[in-house]
């Protein structure tokens, strides 16, 4: 299997990759701050399950496939840009709800997580992070490469869980803090809506 130094030099980088902004992290900030700690843990979960199957997509090779293939990379992008233009549709028509406790305790946390899992199938691009990164790290001599490839996942699925609920934790106590001041609803529900735009233009002009 992988050697321990070769492990902890691939858990370094998964964190650091991890932390550094991109679509998922902001979405589940977005989530915290706007619905509180709980939502951002479920779209976490949501998110990390994904995870799952781009892992298996690499070590099978199904990733290479769609690397290969533009029709289908486009198709996925712009799939995931139409999904994240309508969760910017829902988050203007939302009437200020956000700035209310009584709000947050109404969260449907199956609907974020289910909404976590649409987003990272839908966005080609984790495939092909998976299918650059995980081969970096897998030793050819020490047994099988899928296996190999899906460990590593799983590795990087379970340290992804961990940085995600503590950011979590700590954006929805911001959350708190600015439900606090009212008549914030509508400017927050204006800040998600703007997110979830900027993300799908930037999805949606993504190259393979």
């Amino acid at each position: 299997m992988i050697e321990p130094t070769q492990l902890l030099y691939f858990l370094a980088a998964s964190i650091a990759l991890t932390l550094l902004p991109g679509p998922d992290i902001i979405f589940v900030l977005t989530m915290s701050i706007s619905q509180g700690k709980a939502a951002g843990m479920s779209t976490a979960s949501g998110l990390c399950t994904g995870l799952l199957f781009h892992t298996t997509a690499a070590a099978l090779g199904v990733s290479a496939i769609l690397y290969s293939s533009a029709v289908a990379f486009s198709i996925l992008k712009y799939a995931g840009a139409i999904y994240l233009l309508y969760l910017a549709y829902k988050a203007i028509r939302e009437e200020g709800g956000f700035a209310s406790m009584e709000s947050v305790k109404k969260t449907d946390h199956s609907l974020l997580y289910r909404r976590g899992i649409f987003m990272n199938l839908l966005n080609p691009k984790v495939s092909l992070f998976f299918l650059a990164f995980l081969p970096q790290f897998v030793n050819t001599n020490a047994g099988s490469v899928p296996t190999q490839m899906i460990f590593l996942g799983a590795v990087f699925l379970v340290q992804a869980l961990v940085v995600f609920f503590i950011v979590s934790f700590f954006a929805g106590f911001i959350g708190i803090k600015i439900m606090e001041r009212p008549n914030m609803g509508k400017h927050i529900n204006r800040a998600k809506a703007g997110i979830y735009s900027f993300i799908a233009v930037e999805l949606a002009l993504s190259n393979q």
